[in-house]
């Protein structure tokens, strides 16, 4: 196996595959030897670059050398400076991707408003966080046990959070917090939703309805602690609430339903230098199967296109939907300003472990999970999805907060790439891992579903292995559990975005 690769013509560096002890000669790939130790999925050197140049990885600019750099050094914080976007934001349009006729099928819920579900979940949620130990509490009831009664029922979860008063009408976070509600109340994948509130607070039951046209009904119920007469009358009354929607799902079956109607969230998450490599292009070929065929994948973490936004910006369905692109960029600009280091901040110190030196690369990696079509939309946090194809919506570069905007926009599965390990998943929609690297998949295979680490060992192709991760979505999504889902995570990065700049 090579020991580094270069991924453009004309880039600076290439990746070591593998550790690089000081002195190893690279010959006769590059005529190069390594003048320190370069860990795996970081960067070296092939020729010199002098002070304030710029330095090139994927043949897009990742940052300024900092001091003047020789061939053979390490690249890295060191000597490689964040200077802020070097993207050309020019629009370029392309015309929508054309569906085919013959598509494949996955065994689905039908729900009768004619959405389709992968699975069938009860949901808790909580208008406030006062209410938030009620709701735990009617959840916890339902253990295994009490769910064997009910084979057809994958889980009653609570779903909390920390907001839903001393924030007013208007603003954009009980905005968003309302849509989120909405989005997860209305979701196809719960059979039933009990929305539990104090009767106090800001985010009031009736005040969450009007605003977004929420209509209660046998499948969306809801209770006042303080109108019903404490905690322990909520939970008793809760308790009998969900009984009953778990028994009005009790006929519902899987039916072949088209992956048209498949609503997939791209995520990346700890990531490596190896993501853009492997895992995330990857799941760009799945991606481009799945638009082919009529489906749609939600692109996010508006942070993490920053620095390589011209590859968007360059497959574009309308000038509208490049010009809401920038916008979403402008507005981030502004907004992270308040940070010690802006935009760059968003590149964590696993990040950086793994290779990823700016914001600029690890954007260059992100976008790849998209694959190659046109952005047909962009979209507010939690904001419902009606286009099909690849969309956009803006959220933070964070997981958790990311994959709730995600799900309350309608994705019914989600899709992961780590390379670092991250530990996540996201009820009531199943969520596929990813990894980057065969060690890392090696040491959390429980966490993991795919390991895309077997491309940089030429075992596979990003094409097999997009077809792989294709078949993988259409088996989730007929019912076949993830490895998060095995090991129970799901409720606690329910995360609906406050304005915080990286939280």
């Amino acid at each position: 196996m090579a020991m580094v690769l270069r991924l453009a013509i004309g880039d600076q560096v290439a990746v070591a595959l593998r550790p690089i002890p000081k002195g190893t000669d690279l010959r006769p790939d590059f005529p190069v030897v390594a003048a320190s130790d370069i860990p795996a999925g970081h960067k070296i050197a092939l020729e010199s670059v002098e002070e304030g140049a710029q330095v090139r990885r994927f043949g897009q600019p990742i940052g300024l050398a900092s001091q003047p750099i020789e061939a053979g050094q390490h690249v890295h914080e060191h000597n490689l400076a964040y200077p802020g976007t070097l993207a050309q934001r020019n629009i370029v349009t392309r015309p929508r991707v054309q569906p085919k006729n013959d598509v494949a099928t996955f065994q689905g819920y039908r729900r009768p408003n004619g959405k389709a579900a992968t699975r069938n979940y009860i949901g808790v949620l909580t208008t406030v966080n006062c209410s938030a130990r009620a709701a735990k509490l009617i959840a916890a009831h339902f253990s295994e046990d009490v769910l064997k009664q009910y084979p057809w029922i994958d889980g009653v979860m609570a779903l909390t959070h920390t907001s839903g008063c001393s924030i007013s009408d208007g603003t954009p976070s009980m905005d968003m917090l309302r849509r989120t509600l909405a989005g997860y109340a209305e979701h196809p994948n719960f059979v039933g939703v009990l929305i539990v509130g104090l009767g106090c607070e800001d985010n009031q039951i009736d005040r969450l309805s009007k605003a977004t046209g929420l209509e209660l009904g046998p499948k969306l119920r809801s209770l006042t602690i303080q109108d019903i007469g404490g905690t322990g009358a909520t939970v008793s009354a809760g308790v009998a609430q969900v009984y009953e929607m778990i028994m009005l799902a009790a006929d519902v079956r899987r039916e072949p339903i088209p992956v048209s109607e498949l609503i997939i969230g791209l995520q990346c998450g700890g990531s490596d230098s190896f993501s853009g490599l492997t895992a995330n292009p990857s799941l760009g070929a799945a991606v481009d199967i799945l638009v082919s065929q009529g489906g749609t994948a939600i692109l996010s973490e508006t942070p993490e296109i920053y620095g390589a936004e011209n590859l968007l910006l360059q497959r574009v369905a309308s000038e509208d939907v490049g010009n809401k692109l920038i916008d979403l960029l402008t507005w981030w600009d502004g907004y992270t300003s308040k940070e010690p280091h802006g935009f760059d901040h968003n590149a964590s110190p696993g990040n950086r472990a793994g290779g990823l030196t700016t914001i600029l690369e690890k954007s260059l990696g992100a976008i790849a999970k998209a694959g190659s079509t046109p952005v047909n939309a962009v979209y507010s946090y939690a904001e419902p999805v009606c286009d099909r194809g690849l969309v956009f919506m803006d959220s933070p570069g964070f997981d958790p907060i990311s994959v709730t905007g995600q799900v309350a926009s309608g994705a019914n599965l989600i899709v992961f790439t780590t390379g670092r390990g991250s530990c996540f998943g996201c009820r009531p929609s199943p969520s596929l891992k990813l990894a980057t690297n065969t060690p890392m998949y090696e040491r959390m295979k429980d966490d993991m579903d795919v390991n895309c680490g077997v491309i940089i060992e030429g075992k596979s192709s990003v094409s097999e292995m997009g077809e792989m991760i294709f078949d993988r979505i259409i088996r989730t999504a007929s019912g076949e559990k993830t490895a998060s889902e095995k090991l129970g995570y799901g409720d606690d990065e329910f995360a609906p975005w406050h304005i915080n700049a990286w939280t």
